[in-house]
């Protein structure tokens, strides 16, 4: 595998001889008015200029977007500032079409997370996330963002897996001359003041558990460690007792003193701060720069939350509630769970980035660490109305328990070059590069559950709670992925005037070398025993029974220790590669000075490779069962083809212009989609499965644009756009008593179509300072999956998951006019759409609208300062999901209050 890592000499020649700079036509003309002034002996008056923190914000982005050849939404540093976001998710769902899900997937004009894509200055980076291939945007600090660009019609110099748009997050550019920023920052959500915390563990698996899985190959069992280790009935006992104390001892090194406890939580806090500058060297003539910038956030989260699989009868009049025998007989569910998960989410980020400037070149390094943790504890209780178990407080007196325990942490580390060059004396040739390495982590060294049984008399009055003799009483897992993604690219332009027109001829190559490697290690506590063991008989100290397995408990009763690695075909790990080799050529030209038209083809060859085990721990007797041909082969993907990309813009006057694009794309399977491993999504709580030989979606895509400028800065935009999907990747559910499982197939064909306006418009005429703006996004979409692959799906034509029919985003604000105050009223909502599609009778499980509703207000005492509060979800509002009209999500999300400070030196 390490050979994907070596770099092809003569590709990279060839490569950087084609490569081409987007800009070069635009430094061209900055060049040439500089040369013009310095010639020139001219006095210039001193003029003062006024307007508002948000003109002067806006004006740079709007002129950016006018200019793009293809449609594009940019988003200014100055503009994440007015919203208070604090990354870069939070940001995006303010533009327009774009709707963010579990607060860190953005969605692009109802579309999915596979239908877009994030870069960070053009290069392709990996994601941290355990279950996407996507960038969870979370992670991402507004501190360290100079502007974000979505475009949502495909260019020849984008990558061709496209779907509703690219985002290219753009880190922060050298400082022109010293600067020094500091922020600090605290607030609380609504429903954090207490919650439940652990002692946590984060030595992940022990040594000795490491070796005796190697030792026994995965097979804990009494009899296996009896045959390995040759034990024979002596003075320490038994054959049979020298291996069960061989298994205590593993045992025994697992973390076992885990215990909920009541806390007083602590406030959410921040500090962020940035020290740059820039000097001039003598001997060139150049000049040097140089950023460093850190932040540290942390804050908690307690939710109350219940989880149901609605059971194949249920209708809009059954009970919801289980406070009853009655409600017991006549309930909508199989199961129904009712927990309580306190959140702790640490972040803690640094750039630094130096770079060089001569004349028309320049070059810059930047280093990007980025680390987020979630500790996570959950505990709560399963009842089974309707469900196998039929577990219910007011039916048969009983109800399982759980208590879980997650600490997660995921680091992103990147390390890019980038030069942007444009060769005055050479026609204006153009030409930029980068050079990106990175390096994503998830480790989960913390992953527990521990079950019982809670008991109840006839009024449902708690008595006891018991450990029963069943396997998996208590579950440890241990989880890490690494991804590590290698990312050239080159761009060369050349502008000229042919016939009298103004063309920019550009061409380039992309490279994308991404290789990752996934596992997993599961173990339980088995009560072999079958004896009910009673650990609580105080529901005020039930949050304490996860710390019965003491050394004597376990000395004495019958727990085993058993490693629940699947068996081949099965598996739970997974090694996988990905290769994406790119040139383009396009061209830019400007017909008269009204039409302007654009386009060009990309030439892209995917390949990938991915092999699904057991277990990533090998003898070599298991060679030919994980390593076969046929397995390798059926985890391979190698598809390459030809995208075009045309634009048409008229070009009214400087008021108005009017676009047309045309374009074909492909969607293809994140990594994770085409293993047949199972996981938890953590969006539906839904069980995951892969699916080898999962295809590619190409997509047609049309798109038509207006777009008015008004000379007050007002402007306003209408859109209309149509995708045709081939093959479309939808997700398929079985059902069973109390869980479902999810699995993808390749459709027959979808389809999306829809309008948005968006509009920015000035409101001095009502009231000095105060303006509006905002985004309308409305769509609709079908898929069309074959029956025979449907499985029991409900509807095998219908919405596309996770496709909203609507977003709105309006944004009310203030700016003061002697500019000491600023605030903004911001409201965001998406159409219902299908999280999970109904089976078996089922409807469609639609995540329902959620009204979000934000107040940013800042004060500007000096030049230097600003002080910002800020609340979130003023509404309050909650997360349901529903299926045939019951509630079968709900999900608190509180709201949350913040005060920071800054100063700028």
């Amino acid at each position: 595998m390490s050979t994907n890592y070596k770099l092809k000499p003569l590709v990279l020649a060839v490569s950087l001889a084609l490569a081409a700079s987007g800009q070069a036509y635009a430094q061209q003309q900055a060049a040439d008015e500089s040369e013009a002034a310095t010639t020139t002996d001219t006095s210039i008056e001193e003029v003062v200029t006024t307007g508002t923190r948000l003109q002067g914000s806006a004006a740079a982005v709007v002129d950016e977007r006018k200019n793009q050849a293809f449609v594009a939404d940019i988003l200014g540093s100055e503009q994440l500032a007015r919203t208070g976001d604090s990354d870069a998710a939070s940001a995006l769902r303010r533009v327009t079409g774009l709707t963010l899900v579990d607060g860190k997937y953005v969605y692009v004009r109802g579309l999915g997370e596979r239908y877009s894509s994030a870069r960070l200055n053009g290069a392709s980076i990996p994601s941290p996330d355990l279950t996407r291939n996507v960038i969870p945007l979370d992670i991402i600090p507004s501190t360290i963002i100079e502007s974000l660009a979505v475009q949502k019609v495909f260019s020849p110099s984008m990558p061709a897996a496209f779907g509703g748009g690219n985002i290219d997050i753009r880190t922060k550019s050298l400082p022109s001359d010293f600067q020094v920023n500091l922020e600090v920052g605290i607030g609380q959500n609504s429903n954090a003041t207490d919650g439940y915390t652990y002692d946590r563990n984060e030595d992940g698996i022990p040594q000795n558990i490491r070796d005796a899985i190697v030792k026994y190959r995965g097979d804990f069992s009494l009899r296996n460690i009896v045959g390995k280790d040759g034990l024979v009935d002596n003075e320490l006992g038994s054959a049979s007792e020298q291996a069960r104390m061989i298994n205590a001892g593993l045992s025994k090194s697992l973390p076992r003193d885990i215990a909920l406890k009541e806390d007083s939580l602590n406030p959410n806090y921040s500090i962020k701060a940035s020290i740059g500058n820039s000097f001039d060297e003598d001997y060139f003539g150049g000049s040097i720069g140089f950023l460093l910038a850190g932040a540290y956030d942390t804050k908690w989260n307690v939710s109350e939350r219940s989880s149901a699989v609605l059971s194949e009868n249920a209708t809009e009049g059954c009970a919801t509630t289980l406070n009853s025998a009655e409600e017991v007989a006549n309930s909508c569910y199989n199961t129904l769970s009712e927990t309580t998960l306190t959140t702790e989410t640490e972040r803690l980020n640094g750039v630094f980035s130096v770079g060089y400037e001569l004349d028309t070149h320049s070059v810059s390094y930047t280093k990007l660490y980025l680390t987020d943790a979630e500790d996570e504890s959950e505990f709560g209780i399963l009842q089974s109305p309707n469900g196998s178990n039929l577990k219910t407080i007011y039916g048969s007196g009983l109800a399982n328990r759980e208590h879980e325990f997650k600490y997660e942490e995921r680091t992103l580390d990147i390390d890019q070059v980038r030069g942007q060059h444009t060769f005055l004396d050479y026609w204006g040739i153009g030409f930029d590069w980068q050079y990106t390495e990175s390096t994503a982590e998830t480790d989960i060294p913390t992953d527990m559950s521990f079950r019982f049984d809670d008991l109840y008399d006839d009024q449902g009055n708690y008595l006891s709670t018991v450990v029963t003799g069943d396997d998996n009483r208590a579950v440890y897992q241990y989880v890490d992925m690494e991804d590590h993604v290698k990312s050239y690219s080159g761009n060369l332009s050349l502008p000229t005037n042919l016939a009298g027109m103004d063309i920019e001829f550009k061409a380039g190559y992309d490279f994308t070398d991404k290789a990752r490697y996934y596992t997993t290690d599961r173990f339980a506590m088995d009560n072999g025993s079958g004896l009910r063991i009673s650990v609580n008989d105080d529901l005020a100290n039930v949050l304490g029974v996860t710390d019965y397995l003491t050394d004597e408990r376990i000395d004495e009763s019958n727990f085993l220790l058993s490693y629940r690695e699947p068996t081949a075909p099965d598996a739970d790990d997974y090694i996988a590669v990905q290769k994406t080799d790119a040139f383009y050529g396009s061209f830019d030209a400007f017909l008269t000075n009204s039409w302007r038209l654009a386009g060009g083809v990309r030439w892209e060859e995917f390949k990938q490779v991915s092999l699904a085990t057991s277990s990533l721990i090998f003898t070599p007797e298991d060679l030919d069962t994980y390593y076969s041909v046929e397995r390798i082969l059926n985890g391979t993907t190698v598809e390459d083809d030809f995208y075009p990309a045309l634009s048409l813009t008229y070009i009214g006057d400087e008021s108005y212009q009017i676009r047309f694009g045309f374009s074909e794309t492909v969607v293809r399977p994140d990594i994770r989609e085409t293993v047949p491993v199972a996981y938890f999504d953590p969006i539906t709580d839904i069980r995951t499965i892969g699916r080898a030989g999962l295809e590619s979606s190409p997509m047609t895509n049309l798109d038509a644009r207006f777009e008015y400028f008004a000379d007050n800065g007002d402007n306003y935009t209408v859109s209309a756009f149509y995708k045709d999907i081939e093959k479309p990747i939808e997700s398929v559910l079985s059902v069973g008593d109390e869980e479902y499982t999810l699995n993808y197939v390749n459709g027959i064909s979808a389809e999306v179509y829809g309008v948005e306006f968006e509009w920015l418009h000035d409101l001095t005429y009502l009231a000095d300072g105060f303006f509006t703006s905002g985004n309308l996004t409305w769509s609709d979409s079908e898929a069309v999956i074959d029956p025979a692959l449907a499985g029991n799906l409900t509807n095998p034509t219908k919405r596309m998951t996770g496709h909203s029919e609507y977003v709105a985003n309006f944004q009310l604000s203030y700016d003061s006019l002697n500019g000491n105050h600023s605030s903004s009223l911001i409201y965001n909502v998406f159409g219902e759409r299908i999280l999970a599609a109904g089976i078996g009778g089922r409807g469609d499980a639609y995540e329902q609208p959620f009204h979000s509703l934000d107040l940013v207000y800042n004060y500007y005492p000096d030049f230097n300062s600003k002080i910002s509060f800020k609340v979130q979800n003023l509404l309050d509002e909650e997360q349901d999901v529903t299926q045939s009209g019951v509630t079968v999500q709900s999900r608190e999300v509180g709201r949350v209050i913040s005060l920071s400070y800054s100063y700028e030196f």
